[in-house]
């Protein structure tokens, strides 16, 4: 067997690094927010610069749930210790427990919808299992991806997906491990508003921020079938995700230059900024991947010993970790 030990490395104390991390995915959430073929005419996503994102954006109610989404699956990928732990103990309450822990962007409700999914069918084998919290033989998750994105387009074609993943529609990514002599995934939906978490047949796992006057343990709610993951907020990830939008949400409206200093009142939202701002003329995905040296390292280190004779199978335990954010046009860094 073997044993999983893992001590975080960097604790989250410059906030700077920890805004400057969390600015990557809000930016790539509100650029495959865009109206893709308004992006198109401007060039494609590949070579809109930055300075060109106050032209193109407009506000809409979903645009800070769609950048959750994102935030969260980098979190995850970057192995940042406030996420990554409350996820494991998730799962572990589903039953799946692994070394090497990963997110597959999934949300059917994006720009590039085709894209994502052509990215999970490249990440996933035919060994690849999703594990939907009732009796029966776990579903082939590569098999199902087409079927899964036509009964979010088409409600008619949803009798064709088993009864046990029939809501798998509503995923917005898959948390799993695909390591050792395992290759198992959970269906997880993200909502940056408790109050539109829903149940259905095949999700496990629901992300939440913690709401106030409530608790923030990860725990399992058997009348949705869900295990609800609530992400702490003062002083944590959720503090830090609401800052990180607002800076970016205050550069869209500076015209992509640095913000009054009524708009960000507090230097280390400024300084941000001003790392975004000298970046205006460069494409926004070139500006995502430059900036990651300057943000948060990655949190947790992972230590796999072996106990007893078994020998480790798959992916070697020094595997680094799928990107977790665009390098040209794909979304995980092929």
């Amino acid at each position: 067997m073997h044993v999983r030990e893992q001590k975080q490395l960097n604790p989250v104390q410059d906030e700077v690094l920890a805004l400057t991390a969390v600015v990557r995915p809000i930016l790539a959430g509100t650029l495959y927010a865009l109206k893709a073929d308004i992006v198109q005419e401007a060039g494609g996503y590949e070579n809109l610069k930055l300075k060109m994102l106050p032209r193109l954006y407009r506000a809409g109610d979903g645009d800070c749930g769609i950048c959750f989404e994102y935030a969260v699956h980098e979190a995850i990928n970057r192995r940042d210790g406030s996420v990554l732990e409350r996820m494991t103990d998730a799962a572990k309450l589903c039953r799946l427990e692994g070394d090497w822990p990963r997110s597959i962007l999934f949300g059917l409700e994006k720009s590039g919808t085709q894209q994502l999914i052509d990215t999970a069918a490249n990440i996933l084998t035919d060994d690849s299992r999703l594990l939907y919290g009732t009796r029966g033989r776990p579903a082939n998750l590569r098999r199902h991806l087409q079927t899964i994105a036509g009964a979010f387009r088409n409600r008619n074609t949803r009798p064709a997906l088993p009864y046990s993943i029939r809501g798998l529609w509503k995923a917005d990514l898959f948390f799993g491990y695909s390591d050792m002599d395992k290759d198992h995934w959970l269906a997880t939906t993200v909502k940056i508003n408790t109050g539109q978490l829903e149940a259905a047949a095949g999700l496990r796992i629901g992300i939440v921020p913690t709401k106030q006057g409530r608790s923030d343990s990860v725990r399992k709610d058997d009348s949705k079938n869900l295990v609800i993951c609530p992400l702490p907020h003062d002083q944590d990830f959720m503090q830090i995700f609401y800052e990180g939008w607002r800076i970016v949400q205050a550069f869209i409206g500076a015209d992509a230059n640095v913000p009054k200093e009524i708009d960000l009142p507090r230097p280390v939202d400024r300084e941000v900024a001003r790392i975004l701002a000298e970046r205006r003329e460069f494409p926004i995905l070139d500006v995502i991947v430059a900036i990651a040296k300057f943000g948060q390292p990655e949190l947790l280190e992972t230590d796999t010993k072996q106990v007893g004779a078994q020998v480790l199978k798959g992916r070697a335990a020094t595997e680094m970790m799928v990107a977790p954010l665009p390098i040209g046009p794909d979304l995980f860094g092929k």
